[in-house]
C-alpha cells in the first residue's frame, strides 16, 4: 500500500456487495488510509451487505435515497458530524433503468421509466454536487468521481435509455466541474469503466458478450473491478489536483478502437460459417 488517502476522508455512494465497484473502492480507499462513510438507499440495504463492508472498514452506513435533496442534506449532515469536519472525497455509484429491466427498447420508452433513469443515474449527480456545494462539505483540492461508460458517446445494443443518462451525468461533471473548481479548488470528473460482471451488470442481457466483444477490441483487454478501484483512488489522491471537468476511458483502450485483429477474426469466421452454412442449406 502506498499511503495515497491517509488523513483523507470520504463519502462513498451506491455499495451493495463484493462485486460492486463501489465495494472495492471502499475497501482500497481504507488500506490506503482513508476514513470513510457508506450509503444506500435503505431498499438496496436490505438486498445487500453494506453493513459487513462498513465493519470491514470501520465506518459507518448513512442510509439514504441520492434523488431526495432532504436525505441529501441529513446525509451530508450526518457524514461532517460525524468526521467533525469537512470530506475530501465522494464517490457517485448510483444508476438503475426500469426500462432495460422491463425489457422495454428504445424505440418503446416508458416515458415514467425514462423521468425515473435520468432522476437516478444523472440528476442525483446534480442534487449531490450542489447540495454539497450549498453547505461548503469538501475540502479544497477534494475530488468527486461518478461512473459513466462508453455508451454515452457510442450507440451499444441494449444500453438502452441508461445512454442518456450517462450522457447527462458527464454534461453534469463538466458544467459542475468549472464552478465547483473555480470557487473551491474541487475537482469533478467521471470514469468511463470497461464492461464489468457486476451485480448490476449480471442483469443486463448480453452481458458476456458485450464483455467478450469488448476484451477482443481492447488492445489491454477489460479493466477488472480490482483495476477500477485502484485507478479511482488516484483521482481521489493529490497526485490528480489538476485534472477535473473528464471523462476517463479506464477500458484497456476500446474506446479509442475501430477494429480489432481478434474482432475481425471472429466476425471473419461467423461470416464464413454463415456462408457455408446457406450454401448447403438446400
Amino acid at each position: 500500500m502506498y499511503n495515497l488517502l491517509k488523513g483523507k476522508k470520504g463519502l462513498i455512494f451506491g455499495a451493495l456487495n463484493d462485486k460492486s465497484l463501489a465495494w472495492k473502492v471502499a475497501e482500497r480507499a481504507y488500506e490506503e488510509g482513508a476514513e470513510l462513510v457508506l450509503t444506500n438507499t435503505p431498499v438496496s440495504m436490505r438486498f445487500g451487505e453494506i453493513n459487513e463492508l462498513a465493519e470491514k472498514c470501520n465506518s459507518i452506513v448513512v442510509p439514504a435515497d441520492a434523488t431526495s435533496v432532504s436525505d441529501l442534506e441529513m446525509l451530508l449532515d450526518k457524514t461532517t458530524a460525524h468526521f467533525g469536519g469537512k470530506i475530501d472525497f465522494i464517490l457517485h455509484s448510483v444508476a438503475m433503468s426500469l426500462n432495460v429491466r422491463k425489457g422495454r427498447t428504445y424505440d418503446d420508452l416508458d416515458y415514467n421509466y425514462l423521468n425515473k433513469t435520468l432522476d437516478i443515474s444523472a440528476i442525483s449527480f446534480h442534487k449531490l454536487l450542489q447540495t454539497a456545494k450549498k453547505k461548503d462539505v469538501i475540502n479544497e483540492w477534494g475530488s468527486v468521481v461518478a461512473l459513466s461508460y462508453v455508451a454515452a458517446q457510442k450507440t451499444l445494443y441494449r444500453y438502452n435509455d441508461m445512454a442518456d443518462a450517462k450522457a447527462m451525468l458527464e454534461s453534469i461533471a463538466r458544467s459542475f466541474g468549472y464552478i465547483y473548481g473555480r470557487d473551491k479548488k474541487i475537482r469533478i470528473n467521471t470514469i468511463s469503466q470497461s464492461p464489468t460482471l457486476t451485480t448490476a451488470g449480471s442483469g443486463v442481457k448480453g452481458i458476456d458478450g458485450l464483455m467478450d466483444f469488448s476484451e477482443r477490441m481492447s488492445p489491454l483487454g477489460n479493466a477488472t473491478a480490482d483495476e477500477f478501484a485502484d485507478f479511482c483512488i488516484t483521482l481521489f489522491s493529490d497526485l490528480t489536483k489538476k485534472i477535473t471537468m473528464q471523462n476517463i476511458y479506464h477500458d484497456g483502450g476500446f474506446a479509442s478502437m475501430g477494429m480489432s485483429y481478434k474482432a475481425m477474426k471472429m466476425y471473419n469466421q461467423a461470416l464464413n460459417n454463415s456462408i457455408n452454412s446457406d450454401e448447403f442449406s438446400d
